[in-house]
């Protein structure tokens, strides 16, 4: 009978980059064996985050300073669910050691010039991108976002709803870095058609929403999608943490 120790067993190994709303639900995803990890390194550039975060669960996990500390405990996967600034500033150090990285922060990647199969981009707040990605194989004429979201997400208190943006998925990201993840996500499914987006503040929904109109060589899609927000953070479907936590689970898969 072939008898493997924990030495001789590969360790599985999730760092975590942003200890907030996304950060936290993969955290407890893990404790509560949704993913199967041996250990987790939290790092926040607000050191109180990462701390908080490990005391709030059960589950062997270690505090580093900084990024190259983080490093050298050789994850098996990192989770980037920080910031459009953190991708930027991480992701070539990351997949240069051959280490995973799920990008949360995906509007960061539009217009870079990364080029890794190591780079992960989870479906977000949204579904069908097996659908829309196989209509790109043929040719994408249109695809139109509108977006959704109560006042609070924006940090508006308008009392009608109100458009707020029109424009390219492209500088929708750059204006709501932490609102437009969607748009971004879509922009690089359906390359090189270009995204078409409507932003609105609307005091009449408590759910974020997004509708996805495509008209492709053979046909027409939309898709419709209303989540729940996180209560911590208005600007977050519930949706988007859980399709990065689907994403980690089948990474860290035998």
């Amino acid at each position: 009978m072939l008898v493997i120790t924990m030495s001789e067993k590969k360790i599985k190994k999730v760092g975590i980059i942003g200890c907030g709303v996304i950060g936290t639900l993969v955290a407890q995803s893990i404790e509560k064996k949704i993913v199967s990890c041996d250990e987790l390194v939290l790092y926040d550039h607000i050191q109180n985050k990462a701390t908080e975060l490990k005391a709030s669960i059960h589950f062997p996990a270690t505090v580093v300073q900084n990024l190259d500390e983080m490093l050298k405990l050789k994850p098996t996967v990192i989770v980037e669910a920080a910031s459009q600034k953190a991708v930027r500033d991480y992701i070539k150090p990351i997949t240069s050691k051959g280490i995973n990285i799920i990008v949360m922060s995906s509007g960061a990647l539009i217009g870079a010039n990364y080029e890794s199969e190591k780079i992960q981009v989870p479906s977000g707040a949204i579904g069908g991108l097996d659908a829309i990605s196989s209509a790109a194989l043929t040719k994408i004429t249109k695809v139109h976002l509108t977006t959704k979201k109560n006042p609070r997400a924006f940090e508006m208190d308008n009392k009608q709803p109100k458009l707020i943006y029109e424009g390219s998925s492209e500088e929708a990201a750059k204006l709501y870095p932490r609102s437009m993840n969607v748009a971004s996500t879509l922009s690089f499914i359906v390359k090189p058609a270009k995204v078409q987006v409507r932003l609105i503040s609307d005091p009449t929904i408590k759910r974020n929403t997004h509708e996805i109109k495509v008209k492709w060589q053979f046909g027409e899609m939309l898709l419709c999608f209303s989540n729940d927000p996180h209560p911590q953070n208005p600007r977050t479907s519930a949706l988007a943490a859980w399709s990065a936590i689907k994403l980690l689970s089948n990474l860290l898969k035998d």
